[in-house]
């Protein structure tokens, strides 16, 4: 490879990257000469540009005929949307306030934007829309800058009840120099323990307090946190990068109305729009600081195709958002307690599996969480691992991220979700008797066969759901 190894890269995943540089590039030694001591391998630059064509046709046609995605953490788009964002506007600068951008042939660009913010303002109730961010950890970003200082403290939702990593100290909240304290969980509620919070507010008295996280099964009590927020001076961030469908959709209430100062959002999750970042906010005082932070501050330029993608996103949630969310969450709740009638059991709180899109499984009779999504990916289901507020597997994800925002838009409804678990359930348990030492490489060639049959039938099943529904 040219680059350097990087040796804080752990070497799995090194192996893996020159494998792949090798096969695509060739060899390249640091001073751009090919090693004399192997043959010419190197790719044209023709051929590199066809073989990253033939990498994006083959993911396509994993996740559009292939596979079910039941990744939470991704969806798919509009195909109108889709036709924008590989439009030339994408390269085109935008710098500064509608009516007075710096360069000039912006008049069409210019109207994109605002029309994108005020679809964005009257979707989620908020007198501030900031569009240009780029993705739901620079919309944290954001709002840390537009809140507090280097060195303040901040409370956080902890990675056992999916608290995401921007709010603590690898992510963007380290990064800007803040102090983060985990927020105390009630396990049954799959939220804060209220009472544990405002004394934990007292304590460490912190700028912000965060909510929602990566995880969300039911509405979190917003209104008592913001309460618990202004008795120690605190602004109240809502993370809703994962819960945004469920409020556009109007299945979970509004966050900025019961009381949130900011909401952040990355929109190709639950939303089903582009890789973007939307930021929003009722109060008057931090919108002004969060649009100096994206001009003339760190946006100032922005992904015009991208914006214009969110537009027609966000038009459809206006159209049709409340049936959509609506049958997410229904067949979640569906798709959960099929999955629990099969011995396949998803985390439980006080009032049941889930009432949002999304829900956990107890990933310890498979393995791990990652264990056992990668044996339902060669099962042609792609999930994701996660931690859940139950004992730890050692070295391994306690949970397994389960989400409906793509089968559904895809055309699924709750009356699916029997065959959809009867044929997850199968694949789990085959996994479950796998020799662990080859679980990872899939070397087993009578679990091979078993798994790839069941993957031949989820394509065939995969061919009915091929539309995208739900659009304006």
């Amino acid at each position: 490879m040219f680059q350097t190894p990087q040796t804080w890269v752990p070497a799995g995943s090194r192996e893996r990257i020159e494998a792949i540089s090798r096969t695509h590039l060739g060899e390249s030694s640091r001073n751009g000469s090919r090693d004399s001591s192997r043959s010419d391998t190197s790719a044209t630059m023709p051929e590199v540009v066809a073989g990253i064509e033939d990498l994006i046709a083959a993911s396509d046609r994993l996740h559009d005929e292939e596979a079910f995605n039941l990744n939470p953490a991704s969806n798919v788009l509009n195909p109108r949307a889709v036709a924008l964002l590989s439009s030339g506007s994408g390269s085109r600068t935008s710098l500064g306030y509608a009516g007075q951008k710096y360069e000039m042939g912006l008049e069409h660009i210019e109207q994109v934007e605002v029309v994108t913010a005020e679809l964005a303002a009257r979707l989620f109730n908020a007198s501030f829309a900031e569009v240009r961010v780029p993705s739901g950890a620079m919309a944290n970003l954001y709002a840390f800058m537009a809140t507090c200082q280097p060195g303040d403290d901040i409370i956080a939702s902890p990675t056992t009840i999916g608290g995401h990593v921007t709010h603590h100290v690898e992510g963007a909240a380290g990064l800007y120099g803040l102090r983060t304290t985990g927020a105390p969980v009630n396990i049954n509620a799959y939220s804060y323990d209220l009472d544990a919070l405002a004394a934990l507010a007292r304590e460490v008295k912190p700028r912000v307090i965060t909510m929602g996280g990566s995880l969300n099964l039911f509405e979190h009590p917003v209104a008592k946190v913001r309460e618990i927020a202004d008795a120690v001076g605190a602004h109240l961030l809502f993370d809703a990068a994962h819960a945004c469908g469920m409020i556009a959709g109007k299945q979970w209430a509004n966050p900025l109305d019961e009381g949130a100062h900011l909401m952040s959002m990355s929109t190709y999750k639950s939303l089903g729009g582009p890789s973007h970042g939307l930021l929003l906010s009722n109060d008057a005082e931090l919108s002004e600081r969060i649009d100096a932070i994206a001009f003339p501050g760190l946006t100032a330029n922005f992904d015009a195709s991208s914006v214009a993608a969110l537009g027609v996103t966000l038009a459809d949630w206006i159209e049709c958002g409340e049936d959509y969310a609506s049958e997410m969450r229904a067949s979640a709740s569906a798709l959960a307690t099929e999955l629990s009638a099969r011995g396949v059991e998803p985390f439980r709180c006080r009032q049941g599996f889930t009432d949002s899109h999304q829900f956990g499984l107890l990933a310890a009779p498979f393995g791990g969480g990652m264990r056992a999504a990668r044996t339902l990916e060669r099962a042609g289901f792609l999930t994701s691992g996660i931690g859940l507020p139950v004992p730890e597997e050692p070295g391994v994800q306690n949970g397994l991220r389960i989400g409906t925002p793509e089968i559904v838009r895809r055309g699924m409804t709750a009356a699916d979700m029997p065959r959809m678990a009867e044929l997850m359930a199968r694949a789990l348990d085959i996994g479950r008797t796998q020799d662990t030492t080859v679980a990872e490489t899939g070397a087993e060639p009578g679990t091979e066969v078993a798994l790839s049959e069941i993957a031949s039938e989820v394509s065939m099943w995969r061919k009915d759901f091929s539309e995208v529904k739900f659009t304006a």
